[in-house]
């Protein structure tokens, strides 16, 4: 009879959910696959991983709690920036780990899918970009 980890509680005793720095090391590749020309939108994009949204973030966009966003695009888009413009923060999108965590637990989909989802969705409804624009994109990544 073939091993097999569901049978056994204990060989689960060394899995733990993902840190902080493996989420992003997981985001920043997510990133680095989506085509070219999307990631250009964002020239200098940081990602930042955090367990939680700010209170600040959590009281600005009403949420009844912490779990109800799972990422937020902060900074201005290529599109919009302009030359004159003095120095300004860089772009960042911000993944919230345990709320992707806690989807991710109750979905089909894979946690990279999740991840590769909420890095689009972020940079692209800051664009602008409809629906079936991002759809296209997650459907274009390598």
């Amino acid at each position: 009879m073939k091993d097999n980890m569901f049978a056994d509680p204990l060989a689960w005793r060394s899995v733990k959910a993902l840190s902080l720095a493996e989420m992003e090391t997981i985001a920043e590749e997510a990133f680095r696959r989506l085509p070219e020309n999307f990631r250009a939108l964002c020239s200098d994009l940081v990602i930042q991983v955090d367990d939680f949204p700010s209170d600040d973030v959590v009281r600005d966009m009403r949420l009844q709690s912490e779990f109800d966003i799972l990422g937020l695009f902060q900074g201005i888009g290529l599109p919009f920036q302009s030359t004159s413009d003095p120095s300004r923060m860089p772009n960042m999108v911000w993944l919230y780990r345990r709320p992707i965590l806690d989807y991710w637990a109750e979905h089909e989909e894979t946690l990279g899918a999740i991840i590769t989802h909420v890095l689009v969705h972020e940079i692209g409804h800051h664009f602008g970009l409809s629906d079936d624009d991002m759809e296209a994109i997650e459907s274009n990544t390598g």
